[in-house]
């Protein structure tokens, strides 16, 4: 791209750090992992590094052997653990390009990625179905697993750990070689690879070092998927460049445990688990009765400490948010806990590396101000447009789609609509893909809608649409403890009255056409492993759509407040 970066210092290489804390924080721990039935496992800097250069000397003698070009793909399949960072460490040591995949992806996505981007090995780490994607691994390409690992007959991590020997030389990667091709989710259609250089993963966390500071003193829970980029850039890339302890989540069971034992000082989550988190306080205690407490200063004082240890944020000195709207309510409930969310915004595409809110000066529906190295402006379309340092190189093997997406003198398309204030902060308004016209040819953006009925806490996820109808409407998933509004008429009556009273007030901050006329209330869940989000957990809305649509005349016809969709 045209514009002017400035160059990365030797020492700030990802392979650089790493050879570094390998030295001065040998002894100090960095992966901390459960090993089931209750085992804990913890590696040291030096441990872990040993143990990807003994990997990464194994996979230079297996492209010896098979003939694999320099810069040879390896994937990585498996669910966040300390044997996916140190097969990551392990493939750049060896020269190679490492290419994340999702842990819950078909068979078909497994092998559509791994020939698109021409993978010669895969690293198959902790898996929940591993049955279900086996059969997407070619025959060609060279597996191994490790000790987490479902069984098969790949090579074990610790079979090759203990009979080669570790390199003993520090390979060093150029800033422009390829770094790693990291696969959209997308919500339809083929993922595109997102190419990032060397550069961009060492600039990625200096970006973060001058807003925050991290150091070897801070801890992180890691559980979003590092095959994202939200985790690979706040996660490993963050703790490479500072040398901070990373914790791993071991199921969804155990996720408060975990959380309390890493006890984050730093942690990043997506809305919908907050809002789970939220949900989760006020099962043990009603919100009216939390309100109440909250009042009286001494008592209210012990009642959020309380609330922040038993979820593990007693020690968090930075929180945040990101891929969808925060709702408001939200955000203003953690600050009274003592915690404040910090909306972010970020791209595959730029490395994650665009806005973040600072402490202090976070504005509720906004996602900050740009960070250093990055541009922005709204284009006449609406279209944000974003010029990063950590832009990509491209999409591989894909030309033409790279020139829709980068400007020639390097501004990135982001398919996101928005708007700047005067504090030079950017409000997502949503995609511009998803505007739909009513019957009554007015335009409507959804996401904000969605954000304002996402402040029901009875509400699990929530998809507007409408096109072609005089007004839009909303479909509702409860969350898991409102979903016994199904079997219960009495609760069904008082969850009516708050999702209607939530929709007038949504109405009251949206332009008449905007009005929803209902919500649909739908029994089930949307999960990645059903096809209505992605593994990001952003709504596949084509998914919704396409599901639900027999059902849109009958709803419309009620035009009641709530629709329950099993009612006759």
């Amino acid at each position: 791209m045209a514009q002017s970066l400035s160059p990365v210092a030797p020492d700030s290489m990802p392979l650089a750090r790493v050879y570094r804390w390998e030295k001065e924080l040998a002894d100090q721990p960095w992966l901390t992992q459960p090993m089931g039935q209750g085992q804990v496992r913890t590696w040291t800097w030096g441990e872990a590094v040993n143990e990807s250069r003994r990997i990464a000397g194994w996979l230079q003698a297996q492209g010896r052997i098979q003939g694999w070009d320099k810069d040879a793909k390896v994937a990585i399949l498996s669910k966040n653990c300390a044997y996916w960072i140190m097969a990551d460490i392990a493939i750049w040591m060896a020269g190679y390009v490492s290419v994340p995949l999702y842990p819950t992806l078909t068979a078909n996505s497994v092998r559509q990625i791994l020939e698109h981007s021409e993978a010669r090995a895969i690293f198959v780490g902790k898996l929940d179905d591993y049955a279900v994607m086996r059969p997407g691994i070619p025959d060609k390409v060279l597996r191994f697993g490790c000790v987490l690992s479902p069984e098969d007959d790949h090579r074990q991590w610790g079979d090759i750990v203990a009979s080669n020997p570790p390199m003993t030389d520090e390979t060093r990667r150029d800033p422009d070689e390829l770094a790693t091709i990291i696969y959209t989710s997308g919500t339809t259609g083929m993922p595109k690879g997102v190419m990032h250089s060397f550069a961009t993963v060492a600039r990625a966390p200096i970006t973060m070092e001058q807003r925050i500071n991290p150091t070897a003193a801070d801890r992180v829970l890691s559980y979003l998927p590092l095959s994202h980029i939200a985790e690979r850039w706040t996660v490993e890339s963050v703790s490479i460049r500072c040398g901070m302890q990373i914790f791993f989540a071991e199921t969804q069971e155990t996720f408060l445990k975990d959380l309390q034992r890493a006890r984050p000082t730093l942690f990043v989550s997506v809305p919908r688990l907050w809002v789970k988190f939220q949900q989760g306080v006020f099962a043990k205690a009603p919100k009216q009765k939390l309100d109440r407490l909250f009042r009286i200063p001494f008592l209210g004082r012990m009642v959020k400490k309380k609330i922040l240890t038993q979820l593990g944020f007693d020690t968090v000195r930075f929180a945040g948010g990101g891929a969808a709207p925060m709702p408001g309510s939200l955000i203003e409930w953690y600050g009274k806990l003592g915690l404040e969310l910090l909306e972010g915004y970020g791209m595959s595409e730029n490395f994650g590396v665009s806005h973040g809110s600072k402490p202090g000066e976070g504005r509720p529906g906004y996602v900050g101000v740009p960070y250093d190295g990055v541009d922005h402006r709204i284009a006449d379309s609406g279209e944000i447009l974003v010029r990063s340092h950590c832009n990509m190189i491209g999409y591989f093997k894909e030309p033409e789609k790279t020139r829709e997406a980068l400007t020639e003198d390097g501004w990135l398309h982001t398919g996101d609509r928005g708007e700047i204030d005067a504090q030079n902060r950017l409000r997502i308004t949503g995609r511009v893909k998803e505007l739909f016209k009513t019957g009554k040819g007015k335009y409507v953006a959804p996401a904000p809608i969605e954000s304002r009925l996402q402040a029901n806490s009875s509400v699990e996820a929530v998809c507007v649409t409408g096109s072609g109808f005089p007004q839009p409407f909303a479909i509702v998933i409860l969350s898991p403890e409102a979903t016994a509004a199904f079997a219960k008429p009495e609760l069904r009556v008082a969850l009516s009255s708050s999702l209607t009273a939530t929709m007038r007030a949504a109405n009251e901050q949206t332009d008449p056409h905007e009005h929803l006329t209902h919500i649909v209330v739908v029994p089930g869940s949307w999960t990645v492993e059903n096809g209505f989000i992605t593994p990001t957990l952003k709504i596949k809305r084509n998914a919704v759509e396409d599901a639900y649509t027999p059902f849109f005349e009958d709803w419309a016809r009620r035009r009641s407040g709530v629709v329950w969709h099993d009612a006759a």
